[in-house]
């Protein structure tokens, strides 16, 4: 489609990943290629076929989804975190069966490279809701897919400490964690830290990290859906299946994040940001501070309840780098400030077109 971003879109389905959906299926500068599936808020096959159910429910069964890692590329599986159920999307009456969009006789590698290869160079886009197993092994396994990408986006990492001062202190202490503003461990956050190798190999290779932006838990937790954002959603009068849907997953989410994390204003809405990356400069969400980072991942550790054994695995340690002489990208781009009022908006925007029809075809 002329003029519109080519993108894939890879996503561990739960709650915050609906919404991901929702902005790459029916943002109106988006094309959505294809979608792959990877273990990490619940096991594959229920990601898998909540991917589905939500493509039905935005309105976009067209899309193919095609299933991807169960497990860590190195590691065992780690189970799923329980604010999202054993599903990974508990607390909803409302989402639709899986639809016959589920390709299992084609290779996810082999399906998001070919869709990516065909757009044309530097204007497809990658993006990563869940742990970067699946993107590991993309370019690892088709290393042209690096050069022919615009741009890669990827939700996971937390910094902590003074990167996002208004965010961390309240939050960090709000968490009871430390300056490394984790959610899975005081260090690390939770995507990261599934398979911190997979985002080893990913900001380790300065081509790919050059076209990379990170976002982080210091910029999703400036995301909060509220109160007044979920009644938003809802909308006045009789909701549509879809806000109705929307609003359940807002809620439960908003529940589990009081009964996890005893956060009572609202849930931070982490996955559609890695999505709105992709305009979010251009269109005054993301503030631009022009600054690039280097990305360490520690690797060292093992998955574990024990601090002794776990020690700091997954954890994201940032080092801002100097501007290249000959203007050149280096390193990471990470936002450190959203404007979430010009977020909800958009936001809300795909929700009506989602909700209007008809059905754009993608190509």
């Amino acid at each position: 489609m002329a003029g519109r971003t080519p993108v894939w879109l890879d996503v561990d389905t739960g709650h915050d990943d609906v919404f991901a959906i929702l902005l790459a299926a029916r943002h109106p500068n988006l094309d959505l290629l294809g979608i792959s599936s990877s273990y990490g808020n619940a096991e594959q096959k229920y990601t898998t076929n909540n991917t589905s159910a939500v493509l039905s429910a935005v309105g976009r069964p067209d899309i193919k989804v095609y299933p991807g890692a169960t497990k860590p590329f190195c590691r065992e599986f780690i189970g799923p975190p329980e604010i999202h159920g054993d599903t990974g999307l508990a607390g909803t009456s409302l989402l639709p069966q899986p639809v016959s969009n589920i390709v299992r006789d084609v290779n996810f590698l082999v399906a998001a490279r070919d869709a990516i290869m065909a757009q044309p160079a530097r204007t497809a886009w990658f993006v990563v809701t869940g742990p970067c197993t699946n993107a590991a092994l993309l370019f690892a396994a088709f290393p042209e897919v690096v050069d022919h990408l615009a741009g890669l986006s990827i939700m996971g990492g937390a910094v902590g400490g003074d990167f996002c001062p208004q965010v961390s202190k309240e939050f960090g202490k709000t968490l009871g964690q430390s300056e490394g503003f984790g959610n899975e461990t005081p260090w690390a956050e939770f995507n990261i830290y599934c398979d911190p190798e997979a985002a080893h190999a990913i900001f380790s290779n300065p081509k790919l990290a050059a076209k990379t932006t990170l976002v982080t838990l210091d910029l999703t937790h400036q995301c909060l859906a509220t109160k007044d954002v979920r009644a938003r959603i809802l909308g006045p009068g009789e909701p549509s299946p879809l806000r109705g849907f929307l609003h359940e997953i807002l809620h439960f989410f908003a529940q589990s994040y009081v009964e996890w994390f005893d956060v009572h204003e609202g849930p931070p809405l982490h996955d559609p940001l890695a999505v709105a990356a992709l305009f979010g400069y251009d269109s005054g969400i993301f503030e631009e501070d022009g600054d690039r980072y280097g990305i360490q991942v520690v690797t060292d550790g093992a998955h574990s309840a024990l601090d002794s054994v776990r020690g700091q695995v997954g954890r994201t340690v940032l080092t801002k780098l100097d501007a290249r002489s000959d203007g050149l990208a280096a390193g990471v781009r990470v936002p450190r400030k959203l404007h979430t009022n010009s977020f909800w908006d958009v936001l809300e925007k795909c929700a009506e077109i989602a909700d209007k029809g008809p059905q754009p075809v993608s190509t």
